[in-house]
């Protein structure tokens, strides 16, 4: 993959995060199967470094898990402050999906 189509990929892959993460916890396997079913093949190592960079800008909180795992597992839960930048996202997404997509479906 190209620097910039991974750059671009980025961002949809945050937001794909948050959305998850805010319906319910997730974890990194689970994060990568998910983005997998859409069609994106992501790393463990862009997926850790990428979830450890949006819990520091404290969109995301994680909670280590170890029981019955043979490594921690760490779960990640949307902070307010990352419902509140996911919302921000869906609206900026809903206008470029307008601009992007239906002005040139017409």
């Amino acid at each position: 993959m190209d620097s910039i189509s991974r750059e671009i990929l980025l961002s949809f892959w945050k937001i794909h995060i948050l959305h998850h993460a805010g319906e319910e916890a997730v974890y990194g396997q689970w994060i990568m199967q998910e983005l997998r079913r859409h069609g994106y093949e992501i790393s463990p190592g862009t997926l850790y470094p990428l979830l450890r960079r949006m819990e520091r800008c404290g969109w995301l909180k994680s909670v280590s898990k170890a029981e019955g795992y043979p490594r921690e597992r760490r779960n990640y839960r949307l902070t307010n402050k990352g419902r509140q930048a996911l919302d921000r996202f869906r609206d900026q997404v809903k206008e470029l999906y307008k601009e992007v997509v239906e002005k040139n479906n017409k």
